[in-house]
């Protein structure tokens, strides 16, 4: 069993990666994009509130991503995860941390993709053709690429100085299998 957190700023292929390697090992893949997505196509006043959030490119509150991913934990006990876009916020870390100290499991893997902003810029708007998604302009690319920045990369370094054994550093200008393999071989490994 193996639980896994990536982190990168959007578009650096956490979420491509966190898919191949949830089949590779046979653990969930919990995407809070994919999750908050789904959740669009409800038409209900929280659907309608996340539309306005994420068509800005802000981030959707601690408290109800804290709600949702603790509930999918749940259901996950003991068959290991892969998180994609959580924790996000200090505040979310926390959140987490907590979760799984009461529940006495722990993270075996962060990876960490880097990659610079304008190979991420044109990755983003390549995908936003191919997908047809809303949330990808270049002005949403860019209030979420400095969130990640003043938010996401205080969680990132924070998680670097606890888990430091189980810390990784993912280049990712390189080709999706290129980096499939570079994780698949630290998951060899240990």
């Amino acid at each position: 069993m193996s639980n896994i957190i990536f982190f990168g700023p959007p578009g650096a292929g956490k979420g491509t990666q966190a898919k191949i390697i949830s089949e590779y090992l046979n653990v969930q893949h919990l995407s809070t994009g994919d999750i908050l997505r789904k959740k669009l196509l409800e038409k209900d006043n929280l659907a309608i509130e996340l539309k306005k959030i994420m068509a800005s490119g802000n981030l959707v509150s601690d408290d109800i991503l804290n709600s949702i991913v603790s509930s999918r934990l749940s259901k996950e006990s003991g068959k290991g995860f892969i998180l994609d876009g959580y924790p996000r916020t200090l505040h979310q870390s926390e959140f987490l941390n907590n979760f799984l100290s009461k529940t006495s499991s722990s993270i075996n893997y962060i990876f960490n993709i880097q990659i610079n902003f304008e190979t991420l810029k044109n990755r983003i708007l390549k995908r936003s053709s191919e997908e047809s998604r809303e949330d990808d302009n270049v002005d949403v690319i860019e209030t979420r690429y400095n969130e990640y920045l003043n938010s996401t990369q205080k969680v990132t370094n924070s998680y670097k100085d606890i888990y430091r054994p189980n810390f990784y550093e993912i280049d990712g200008s390189l080709e999706i299998e290129e980096i499939t393999q570079n994780i698949k071989e630290i998951l060899k490994k240990s």
